[in-house]
């Protein structure tokens, strides 16, 4: 899967809430109503090119969708940040994620008794 600039993962965010949308949808959104029609256009063709969103057309009306869940790229890009940043080991990223954050033993515990119960 391929890896999105943060624009393009900024709209992407906008499509997979929305999961139907127009450009002008986006842009709605995005909440800055001076942001050039023609750069949301070409970043949610660029993601289209990527394979991260199809669309269906209305005559000169674009609507644009989702391909890609977002539950599937956050889980490649997970994959990613443990493999790049934490050499794959998934222990060092909740160690250093306990370790930023404060996380106490208690904390720990009770993740993982939640854990337990989701498996079951």
């Amino acid at each position: 899967m391929k890896r999105l600039t943060k624009v393009e993962e900024q709209v992407m965010h906008i499509i997979w809430q929305l999961e139907r949308c127009l450009v002008r949808d986006i842009i709605e959104q995005l909440g800055d109503p001076d942001v050039p029609r023609s750069t949301v256009s070409s970043v949610v063709r660029i993601l289209e090119g990527k394979g991260f969103v199809g669309h269906k057309a209305y005559g000169r009306t674009y609507e644009y969708f989702p391909l890609i869940s977002k539950e599937d790229y956050s889980r490649q890009t997970l994959k990613g940040l443990v493999s790049n940043y934490f050499d794959g080991s998934v222990n060092r990223l909740v160690s250093f994620l306990a370790k930023e954050n404060d996380i106490d033993v208690k904390d720990l515990n009770d993740i993982l008794k939640r854990l337990e119960d989701e498996e079951q």
